[in-house]
């Protein structure tokens, strides 16, 4: 008789019996009626407008700082590290914060990833994009009301395809990204190795956060680094200039297809759901 158990290889650590959790319903009405529900959606509101606002804020003193127009060094400011830094930095500490109230997803393409491979509902995914969209538009809304002058002397923090780089380059660019991004938050927290690895959960945010800050300082010389449509998002509207308009569907397009295909990996190749799925299949004998 078959069992839908997997047991952990014994080592180091001491065995566990394991179950997979129960994929979340494509649509869960349920969920509407409990606070604990729009607790997250405000968790995932306030974490967005927090790392919008800390990190464009940040572009915004690097370039005026490093502005020989303004009277800046070309050579100071915190430079393209310290920017990766700042982005990195901050989903390492929202996503610590907010990961036991509403998962600390903090951007559309890690929610789509998600709602793939069914971590979460539709009707969650969905307000879910929405709080983080809003949340992206009035972090760089604060960030123009502190600093309207430079905000629109630097560009707003908007992403736009760098000169010199094509519209396929840039959408491949974001695709990588975002799929390096992705992989990390399925991996960093698979309940697989948190039932093994008690000290996985704790530092979950830590890969994550570091995932940020490596694909920003491959990609900023590029697209400025997008990889959530939230941010791109939030940039373009306060901004509002056409440049950053004509190249935004790559910072939609690019990240879900790079959650999409994150999605499928880890779950349908290396936690092998498709072989399962067959394998359940054939020894059913009811078919």
């Amino acid at each position: 008789m078959t069992k839908d158990l997997e047991v952990t290889e014994r080592g180091s650590f001491s065995g566990k019996d394991y179950h997979d959790p129960p994929p979340a319903p494509l649509i869960d009405a349920e969920e509407l009626t409990k606070w604990s529900f729009y607790r997250a959606l405000i968790a995932e509101f306030i974490a967005t407008l927090l790392f919008l606002y800390i990190t464009v804020l940040t572009v915004i003193g690097y370039k005026s700082q490093s502005d020989p127009k303004a009277g800046g060094d070309m050579c100071g400011g915190v430079g393209i590290l310290g920017i990766a830094w700042a982005f990195g930095g901050m989903i390492f500490i929202l996503v610590y914060c907010t990961a036991g109230i509403s998962g600390g997803h903090i951007n559309p393409a890690v929610t789509f990833g998600l709602f793939l491979a069914r971590k979460v509902s539709l009707i969650r995914a969905i307000l879910y994009m929405v709080a983080q969209c809003l949340g992206a538009i009035c972090g760089v809304g604060l960030v123009k009301a502190f600093q309207t002058s430079l905000y629109v002397r630097y560009g707003g923090g908007a992403n736009s395809l760098a000169d010199g780089y094509s519209k396929g380059t840039g959408l491949g660019a974001e695709i990588i990204g975002t799929f390096v991004l992705v992989y990390t938050v399925f991996s960093a927290t698979d309940p697989k190795r948190n039932a093994r690895d008690s000290h996985v959960p704790v530092l979950a945010p830590l890969p994550i956060g570091f995932a940020v800050f490596m694909v920003h300082l491959a990609t900023i010389p590029v697209t400025g680094t997008g990889i959530n449509p939230a941010r791109s998002l939030g940039a373009a509207v306060i901004y509002n200039k056409s440049k950053p308009w004509d190249d935004h569907w790559i910072f939609w397009v690019g990240p879900f297809i790079g959650a999409a295909i994150a999605a499928f990996y880890h779950q349908f190749i290396l936690r092998a759901g498709a072989a399962k799925a067959l394998g359940s299949f054939r020894s059913n004998p009811n078919v």
